[in-house]
């Protein structure tokens, strides 16, 4: 290339850009002022969700989304005043969306019922959950996963998808559970005078709500009378009310001297 004609691209170049230099710069002015216009009008929404105390799980996602649309409108109105054809602009985001749903189709999904989560709330943070046979606190809310810390110290990742595909028991909502025991006496022994002990052993139960427990008999076996014993806990003080009334029970059955029977087996010669 001799200078003559490198002379001409740099000419037609300079050219070129004084041309679009108009339009550049007004994209990059409305590029700056849409974007501050959009986190602007994002604060706002921000503090009239405070105000309309919604929900603390569910402000970030709106606002992510309100922020995100309201970018891709300066963006499609920049492109407009460089020139490039809205239209075509638009159809080929359709287009890139198109593809992108199908290749995401299960991440959408999973996407759609952390909406449904955050909206209508089948669960919050802190409460303590049975999802998918998952029993744990739930650590986490976001928008394709439901974080879960089992009772075992794991730390459960449940895609929204099948969190609300299946049942869910949320075991805090009710404010109460009812802890499930059972307790052998033997035949012999007075039902009533059973009942009057083991009564007083849940008294002594500290974390036990008042609610009056249920004693009655829940079947006959072999070797006892299998009772029912149904005191009340809350999601916290469960596993405390459960031990510590078998161990309330066993030792006022010994002070009281209300005994079990064991199966024995005689041995011959």
């Amino acid at each position: 290339m001799d200078s003559l004609d490198f002379g001409k691209m740099i000419g037609g170049m300079v050219a070129n850009l004084i041309e679009w230099a108009p339009s550049i710069i007004g994209a990059i002015i409305v590029l700056i002022i849409g974007f501050w216009i959009a986190g602007w009008v994002t604060r706002i929404i921000d503090r009239t969700m405070k105000r309309s105390n919604v929900d603390k799980d569910l402000r970030p996602f709106l606002l992510s989304l309100v922020g995100v649309l309201l970018k891709v409108l300066v963006i499609i109105t920049a492109a407009g005043v460089v020139g490039i054809e809205i239209t075509a602009f638009a159809a080929l985001l359709a287009a890139a969306g198109l593809a992108l749903g199908m290749a995401l189709q299960g991440t959408l999904g999973h996407f759609a019922a952390g909406v449904m989560v955050l909206l209508f709330k089948p669960y919050r943070v802190g409460d303590l959950v049975d999802i998918q046979g998952t029993v744990g606190r739930v650590a986490e809310i976001q928008i394709f996963n439901t974080v879960v810390n089992s009772l075992e110290n794991k730390r459960v990742i449940i895609p929204n998808g099948l969190a609300t595909s299946g049942i869910m028991t949320n075991l805090t909502v009710n404010g109460k559970l009812r802890v499930d025991l059972t307790v052998g006496v033997a035949y012999e022994e007075d039902f009533d005078n059973a009942k009057r002990v083991i009564l007083k052993a849940l008294d002594k139960v500290e974390s036990r709500l008042p609610d009056e427990p249920t004693i009655e008999i829940l079947k006959f076996e072999e070797n006892n009378m299998l009772l029912a014993v149904r005191p009340f806990a809350t999601d916290e003080t469960y596993w405390d009310v459960h031990f510590n009334s078998y161990k309330e029970i066993k030792k006022a059955f010994d002070e009281e001297g209300i005994k079990m029977n064991y199966p024995t087996r005689r041995l011959l010669n």
